[in-house]
């Protein structure tokens, strides 16, 4: 495998990591409703867990509730139990054939327990961003000892995927920091 091959796949997978984080932290309360909070919560349906996404319409009509439209009435007990088990500590009121989420205003010491939370969220996924780059490295020191790039090669690499990594963990920050200062300001 090239050194280009190389660098570009482990790269993509970083690009990968960075995306999953902003995709979490989606789901991650801010004081604000957003339908992200909720859509990727999973629900009993006939047996088998399902993305609320899937099953209804979330819209967020007032900046402080939700709005959930099950596409089957049938559903609207299994989405309310999925969102009273979950760990939003909501509140779900059945509407008729509707959800409704009220989201009441975070105190000033939820908000810092939450942006912690984020915070050690970030750092495990600057973890795995390095565990990425030592993957990476040792592939294409392994192709050096195996004559399948040359030394040099080896180490534009290498300096290369350095500077990625450094490019994805800034971005980490920078999610990290706009999304705390998001919590706090609301």
């Amino acid at each position: 495998m090239s050194t280009q091959k190389i660098v570009n796949e482990h790269a993509n997978n970083m690009g990968k990591t960075v995306d999953f984080l902003r995709n979490e932290l989606k789901s991650v309360r801010s004081g604000r409703a957003t339908p992200g909070l909720v859509e990727n919560l999973m629900v009993d349906y006939y047996g088998s867990p399902t993305p609320l996404k899937s099953l209804a319409t979330i819209a967020a009509p007032e900046p402080q509730s939700l709005l959930i439209k099950p596409f089957d009435v049938g559903c609207a007990k299994d989405i309310e139990r999925a969102i009273k088990n979950s760990e939003l500590s909501l509140a779900p009121i059945m509407d008729g054939k509707m959800v409704r989420l009220n989201l009441p205003p975070m105190s000033e010491e939820r908000r810092k327990q939450v942006v912690q939370q984020i915070k050690q969220l970030g750092e495990k996924t600057k973890v795995s961003v390095r565990n990425i780059r030592r993957d990476a490295i040792k592939q294409l020191d392994e192709a050096e000892k195996s004559k399948a790039i040359s030394e040099d090669d080896r180490d534009k690499g290498k300096e290369e995927v350095e500077k990625i990594t450094k490019k994805h963990v800034d971005a980490i920050d920078e999610v990290i920091k706009h999304k705390a200062e998001e919590i706090m300001s609301s």
